[in-house]
């Protein structure tokens, strides 16, 4: 297309330009709210878990929080079969675990790729996501009436309002715990979230994004009508670090623990440490986890009381696959899990070992 003229610039003269984005309207955050509501008797035991979470993580209750489910879901079948089987095993550890179920809706990508069931619930790239919003908060309440506290990684701050009143625990990544939009999101929200150590396994990025969620903001957004707002976030005491390893290696060791509490310590910050039993920690591979977790513990019973809890990628099926042709059953389409099988063996193992 040609340049503009001068004398199309000097008269004002409207110039077509190539479309380069479209816009297709969704439901607000309070109309979807609406559509599927969180009744009263919900709502309550939502505030329940969030103090038991926050009992965890403060050391008043002594058992390990445990957000363990699979890195994403994609299929809402196997996905309520996961929460049936942890809902049962809960019942059985929950005297010295916390279980917590993924309900990832939202995947960051490196570069390009599946984004997650708010983004693309039907797994074809036609991008419904007026339907993927749907999905997802008719998904994590059917796990909630499971009885199962819910977590989920907040990437997209407009999309938040959508479920964060479902949430017991959320996280912010690696790659967002520096934005200062994830901040000042965390700072209105009445939940505990973790801050992950950046990508390159540094600690400094994720210690001032939790002493900034601590303070007030006031920062643009939207309402739960979907309006530009002026927003205003009292500040969140309840978030804590996440190790989950970086460009040089696993994290979770006892040195790198010390250091990160010491870190915490000197920031005046509460040395309230989580192991990401997966990515850099495991060295992406799901099968490592379980020495992750046995090391974790090991430390525990050696006295280190700043270690509060852990999280876990798995699924009903060992491994991944690739998006692509006719999908397996209960295997991950993002990072590969552990199975369920060596998933219950592991948290009876550690709670039994814990009871000792």
């Amino acid at each position: 297309m040609n340049a503009p003229t001068s004398a199309q610039l000097a008269s004002c003269e409207p110039v077509a330009t190539p479309a380069r984005r479209s816009a297709h309207p969704l439901p607000s955050p309070a109309v979807l709210r609406q559509r599927l509501p969180l009744g009263a008797a919900l709502a309550e035991r939502i505030h329940t878990d969030r103090n038991a979470i926050r009992a965890v993580l403060d050391g008043s209750d002594p058992r390990l929080l445990v957000v363990v489910g699979p890195c994403s879901l994609h299929d809402p079948v196997s996905a309520r079969e996961y929460a049936d089987r942890l809902a049962e095993l809960a019942s059985r550890v929950d005297d010295q675990l916390l279980l917590v179920m993924r309900a990832y809706v939202e995947k960051p990508r490196t570069t390009v790729g599946w984004k997650g069931l708010m983004y693309d619930p039907r797994l074809d790239g036609s991008g419904d996501m007026a339907e993927g919003l749907n999905l997802s908060r008719r998904l994590m309440l059917d796990i909630l009436e499971r009885g199962l506290p819910i977590a989920s990684e907040l990437l997209q701050p407009l999309a938040a309002g959508y479920f964060d009143d479902l949430l017991g625990w959320a996280a912010i990544g690696a790659r967002t715990s520096e934005s200062q939009i994830h901040r000042e999101l965390v700072s209105g929200l009445d939940l505990p979230v973790g801050f992950k150590n950046g990508t390159d396994g540094s600690l400094g990025i994720a210690c001032d994004a939790m002493r900034s969620a601590a303070h007030p903001h006031q920062h643009f957004g939207i309402d739960d009508l979907g309006h530009p707002a002026l927003l205003q976030a009292c500040g969140n005491p309840d978030t804590h670090l996440v190790l989950r390893g970086g460009h040089a290696g696993p994290n979770y060791d006892e040195k790198s623990v010390a250091t990160a509490r010491d870190v915490l310590q000197r920031q005046g910050i509460a040395p309230r440490i989580m192991i990401d039993c997966s990515h850099a920690n495991s060295g992406k591979n799901p099968l490592r986890q379980p020495a992750v977790l046995e090391a974790v513990i090991d430390q525990r019973l050696a006295g280190d009381s700043s270690l509060r809890g852990v999280m876990l990628e798995s699924h009903l099926f060992d491994g991944c696959q690739p998006l692509a042709g006719e999908l397996h059953y209960g295997v991950s389409i993002t990072d590969g899990c552990l199975g369920w099988a060596e998933t219950e063996r592991m948290l009876r193992q550690t709670a039994q070992r814990l009871r000792r």
